[in-house]
């Protein structure tokens, strides 16, 4: 069986998180790494891998036929441009590039050359977004109204360029656009609204957390929020519709789908709730609703590795679109703009 030969540039979190995948895929080949960090140069050599000396190096390099981006945002761009006139095909870490005209000019370049280029949207793989997706596709809540995905941390915004703006930092485009790229993929519906509200709470230059609040044509509404000073976490998942309710807590999966036998049964005795009564709040019993544990979906994050060498090699479709992260890039751009204008604004 061939082998795929990658060549990463950019070692920290993500790029050496990526060399220890690739080499347990057994269609891939790590012929090497480079990093403008010789500190992280010298621990690709402790961990046997082969470094370069320069970006210039890898793309010299007549052997590597995929170059993974792992860099600082700001880079991506000029990286990917570059490497794929080098006739070499790319994985870029996400987000793709800075805002939409970044992406346009990749794409533009990818068709001229007729390489591969395509995002590593790897949370397409989480547990959770795959079990609401379920959820949501069989109508199991019946009419979905409200969607809630969140990701609530209590460390700040991390101290490296994540914080600077000129470095493509700030949540939305750390987090944010792996939330986004969910929902996006969760529903077919067409975005109506966008609002957003960033804070600032660890950071001035660039969003440490955000509430988004899209609305889709239907009315359906989508909360989106990210928070770095956050010391008690909400549920990451909240799905609400007409005929159940689905939450799950944290990564752990723990969670439940309480489903609703028959909305004729709305009668309810009063409860002492503080200091007053209310029949409205009051909870349904058991003969009204069936508790049910979350469902469980297995998956492979590192299958997004076999849908690009397939792709390769002619045997399917890519999944993670570029038309698809163009949309995600949109709906970033147009949240910084709602969140400095504090109004909503139409998605185009």
């Amino acid at each position: 069986m061939d082998k795929h030969n990658v060549a990463i540039v950019g070692l920290g979190g993500m790029g050496s998180g990526h060399a220890k995948w690739l080499t347990a895929e057994k269609r891939a080949n790590l012929v090497g790494t480079y990093d403008i960090d010789p500190a992280r140069q010298d621990y690709a050599r402790s961990m046997g891998y082969r470094t370069y000396e320069s970006l210039a190096d890898v793309l010299a390099d007549e052997s590597v036929e995929i170059v993974l981006i792992a860099t600082p945002n700001h880079l991506h761009k000029d990286i990917a441009i570059l490497a794929m006139r080098a006739g070499k095909n790319v994985i870029c870490e996400k987000p793709a590039t800075v805002g939409c005209a970044e992406l346009a000019e990749v794409i533009k370049v990818s068709k001229e050359t007729g390489k591969l280029f395509v995002v590593h949207q790897n949370r397409r793989w989480d547990e959770g977004y795959l079990v609401m997706k379920q959820l949501y596709r069989e109508k199991a809540l019946g009419e979905v109204f409200n969607i809630e995905s969140r990701v609530l941390g209590g460390r700040g915004i991390p101290g490296d360029w994540r914080g600077k703006k000129e470095f493509g930092g700030g949540m939305l485009y750390d987090w944010g656009v792996h939330l986004i790229d969910q929902m996006l993929q969760l529903t077919d519906e067409k975005i109506k609204k966008i609002y957003c509200q960033c804070t600032h709470v660890t950071n001035k230059e660039v969003d440490d957390g955000f509430k988004l609040l899209l609305t889709f044509a239907s009315g359906m509404t989508a909360h989106i929020e990210v928070g770095t000073c956050n010391f008690i976490s909400l549920p990451m998942w909240y799905m609400a519709g007409d005929q159940g309710t689905a939450i799950i807590g944290f990564w752990d999966m723990e969670g439940k789908v309480v489903k609703l036998h028959s909305w004729e049964d709305k009668d309810a005795k009063p409860i002492e709730a503080a200091s007053g009564l209310t029949k409205t709040m009051a909870p349904r019993d058991g003969n009204s609703v069936e508790e049910l544990p979350i469902p469980r979906i297995q998956s492979n994050p590192r299958e997004y590795y076999a849908n690009v060498f397939d792709y390769l090699e002619g045997k399917a479709d890519i999944l993670v679109k570029n038309e698809q992260v163009m949309r995600v890039l949109r709906v970033i751009e147009l949240a910084l703009e709602s969140a400095a204008k504090n109004q909503a604004l139409d998605f185009e």
